[in-house]
């Protein structure tokens, strides 16, 4: 969600020096998410966080014989919490960032993800950096697509960052805004769903070769038990039941 998002290694140096302790198969592995990135993670109407995110989560706690708690994490403490030991793993459709492998480690990644716009269905709309000028243009705050908006297009539209990718959505719904930019696989979620009516992708994919992936901390050999747990169900079939259930194609 992804990045899906950004930290400040400066304000995170100090939760750093705190050091970790490796989680171990034998104790329980405590997994955070964020639980408002839908179809990735979500909480249902009975107040369980369910998701893409969540499932991989449980099928890796399964493959490794582990017993796990899944806990939701608003997404600008996900870090500082994971460093602060309030959990074990973050599985919530992180990107793999040079800032962030500053300050954790990540597993192999468990899917890519591309970059799309997403505007009024039928309106045209140029996403060239020419024709989006004096557009605004929204992106959840802290993730790939907000930096990619602050780097490359600053300096042409009005960017506008929120704090969950829900308020960006409704934004766009309630025309106060000419365009998103999102993770491509949530805004194709929310682009079937009744809100997303009347929208539609616009222009080409953007492609960052952005990797999605768990983030432990820092020499936990969680790392590699994850990672091998990622393989074992991508091979035995486990990954693709998964998928079928989100997306009509791979996502891997």
């Amino acid at each position: 969600m992804k990045l899906r998002k950004l930290i400040s290694v400066a304000s995170l140096a100090a939760v750093t020096a705190l050091g970790s302790l490796s989680a171990s198969a034998a104790d329980k592995i405590r997994i955070a998410t964020e639980g408002a990135y839908a179809p990735f993670n979500m909480t249902n109407e009975q107040g369980e966080l369910v998701g893409f995110d969540v499932e991989i989560a449980k099928a890796l706690c399964e493959q490794m014989q582990a017993e796990c708690e899944i806990v939701a994490q608003d997404w600008d403490g996900i870090i500082p919490g994971l460093l602060g030991r309030k959990y074990d793993a973050i599985v919530a459709s992180m990107s793999i960032t040079e800032e962030r492998l500053r300050v954790v480690d990540f597993t192999q990644p468990y899917y890519s993800n591309v970059l799309a716009f997403v505007g009024p269905e039928g309106k045209t709309l140029d996403t060239s950096k020419e024709g989006l000028k004096g557009l605004t243009v929204g992106a959840q705050r802290a993730t790939v697509a907000g930096q990619y908006l602050e780097d490359n297009l600053a300096d042409s539209v009005n960017v506008k960052l929120y704090d969950t990718q829900d308020n960006a959505y409704l934004d766009l719904a309630a025309g106060r805004l000419d365009a998103l930019l999102s993770d491509k696989f949530p805004a194709y979620d929310w682009l079937r769903s009744e809100d997303g009516k009347g929208f539609e992708f616009k222009g080409e994919d953007i492609d960052i070769d952005d990797k999605i992936a768990i983030a432990v901390r820092k020499g936990d050999g969680l790392k590699d038990k994850l990672s091998a747990a990622i393989a074992a169900i991508v091979e035995n079939g486990t990954y693709a039941e998964i998928n079928a259930r989100y997306f009509p194609f791979s996502i891997y």
